[in-house]
């Protein structure tokens, strides 16, 4: 296995799950609303009330930090020897690969190509590393 690559990788999703975490707990008090850039537009549309708008913001701000979690168990099992946990990280960079392209649907932010290149990048690396 090529540590450094994986560590790499590691380092990627430990900094995705300390931004989710922070992020998710600032929506989910209601301290700030949801940013329309990280919502297809047909969605925006559906939520131009106030009410609607918060609650959403609140609920996705859970979901957020959920996915904080879930990235910091992926970090971790980028960078275990538990085959089990790479198996997971693997499976969840997959999933963020194609949660990504959703939200890019229809609009063009450097901020999530860049996200999707990098995920692209721990895909390509953590199949070369991946254990027998």
């Amino acid at each position: 296995m090529n540590n450094f690559a994986l560590l790499i990788c590691a380092i990627f999703y430990g900094i995705l799950c300390i931004f989710s975490i922070v992020t998710g707990l600032i929506y989910a008090s209601g301290k700030k609303k949801i940013n329309p850039l990280e919502l297809p537009d047909k969605f925006v549309e559906k939520l131009n009330d106030e009410n609607k708008l918060k609650s959403f913001t609140i609920k996705m701000g859970w979901v957020t930090f959920i996915v904080g979690i879930i990235q910091g168990i992926t970090a971790y099992g980028f960078y275990s020897k538990d085959l089990i946990l790479y198996i997971i990280a693997y499976g969840f960079n997959i999933f963020s690969i194609f949660s990504v392209l959703f939200k890019l649907k229809g609009k063009i932010n450097a901020f999530p190509l860049l996200k999707l290149v990098a995920h692209i990048f721990v895909l390509v690396v953590s199949t070369l590393n991946f254990p027998k």
